[in-house]
């Protein structure tokens, strides 16, 4: 049964989001914590509920789901969309330190991931890490570019990312 109403709920949501339907999201959101108060030591239906939330526009009210989701146990895919969804929410509402901490447990976790990259370099660079935030930027753009020009200066750029604050002494 909550197998179920989980589905319907996942399905109805990205109906919803496609659309941009705020009633239908509303529904959803409804949905998800009925559930999630039938069902609350359930990752998946914490972590549903926080996506839903979050697909509304309301990130704050998505974070304590997404936190009790990953605290359960959550893993997998929906462990990495739950970190770059936490992130980001943390991100955007200003909790910087928080964000660049959930993003870099992310990129840890899921190293191949270029969206956790890329949302950590915008972090890092609301908590003042520049040269960081500017080298994952500089390697992800220079690892997935096809433009020749960017590529035969891909190895000098890869370099200059890596040391932003040299200079050659005159």
């Amino acid at each position: 049964m909550k197998r179920q109403q989980l589905d319907q709920a996942i399905q109805l949501r990205e109906e919803a989001r496609a659309k941009q339907d705020q009633e239908m999201l509303t529904q959803v959101r409804d949905m998800l914590l009925d559930l999630a108060a039938t069902y609350p030591e359930d990752a998946e239906v914490n972590y549903q509920t926080g996506v839903a939330h979050d697909n509304s526009g309301m990130g704050k009210d998505a974070i304590p789901f997404y936190v009790k989701a990953i605290d359960l146990g959550l893993s997998g895919s929906d462990l990495e969309r739950a970190l770059l969804g936490l992130g980001s929410t943390y991100r955007y509402l200003g909790f910087y330190e928080e964000a660049e901490a959930t993003l870099r447990r992310g990129v840890q976790e899921f190293p191949n991931h270029r969206g956790l990259k890329a949302f950590l370099a915008l972090a890092l660079y609301n908590t003042g890490k520049y040269a960081e935030s500017t080298e994952i930027l500089m390697t992800q753009l220079l690892e997935t570019t096809s433009d020749e020009k960017l590529q035969y200066f891909s190895r000098p750029l890869q370099y200059y990312a890596q040391h932003l604050d040299e200079k050659l002494e005159p």
